[in-house]
């Protein structure tokens, strides 16, 4: 297997689930990671585990609003200052509103809801893409990940109306950066989980759960380092000539033709 050069990655909502698992994996491959996360308990948590596990020195975690353009700035200077500009970007973080029986209904969301959730799952990762880009041109290398659902790729069968809009317009937003990135080495890529276990799924007992099980040929749930492998590779060197795709992780629920 050809050698993986050592680079500097961002993972955005990298402190649980699939973000957790993605910062994980870069740093198993070598990798310095930073990655925010919202909640400061639980950024502080991972810092601890990780470092642990992988060398405090490969670690920078912090805690970050992607609502709030200011705080992303300051997140990526201070990864640059630190180390480096990075070569890596993974972008994770998302919300997706839900009451006691799901989300709501499209005619009774709120504007204040479709909004927040288009700020942080759309608007906060085209920030961070603003934040990198010239710098991987400059570099002539670059990898950017972006992390959507299956609930952008056909009819959304538990998300709401706007997390699913959000997370098909990532990849429109993957096809402007293949453009603008173009002959310098860059290349961005979308991955589409489908029903992956983490919290905030809830139990697999759960009706929705059980519902959802019965729609996948793969006859199991997906786990977070299911996501954390395809994004891995997608980051790789060895990815370079993978770009603007879709890659679908969701254990044949949805096979596109």
């Amino acid at each position: 297997m050809e050698t993986q050069k050592s680079r500097v990655a961002v993972v955005t909502g990298g402190s649980s689930g699939i973000g957790l698992a993605t910062v994980s994996t870069l740093l198993g491959r070598g990798h310095r990671v930073a990655f925010f996360g919202q909640n400061e308990e639980h950024v502080r948590t991972a810092q601890e585990e990780l470092s642990a596990r992988f060398g405090a020195g490969n670690l920078l975690a912090r805690t970050v609003d992607l609502a709030k353009g200011a705080q992303i700035d300051q997140f990526f200077q201070a990864v640059e200052d630190h180390w480096s500009a990075p070569e890596i970007l993974v972008c994770n973080a998302g919300i997706s509103p839900k009451g006691p029986a799901g989300p709501v209904s499209f005619s009774e969301m709120p504007l204040a809801e479709w909004n927040a959730v288009l700020c942080v799952n759309l608007t906060g990762s085209m920030l961070c893409c603003q934040a990198v880009l010239a710098k991987m041109r400059g570099m002539g290398f670059g990898r950017i990940v972006f992390v959507g659902s299956i609930a952008g790729r056909t009819v959304p069968k538990v998300a709401g109306t706007a997390y699913a809009a959000s997370k098909a317009a990532l990849a429109g937003l993957a096809r402007s950066l293949v453009a603008a990135s173009a002959g310098h080495g860059i290349t961005v890529n979308v991955v589409a989980p489908g029903r992956i276990m983490t919290a905030m799924t809830g139990p697999a007992e759960s009706a929705v759960n059980q519902a959802a099980l019965a729609r996948i040929p793969a006859r199991r749930f997906g786990t977070p380092d299911d996501v954390a492998a395809a994004i891995g590779f997608l980051a790789s060197d060895q990815a370079g000539f993978i770009n603007g795709a879709i890659l679908d992780v969701n254990g044949g629920e949805f096979a596109p033709p």
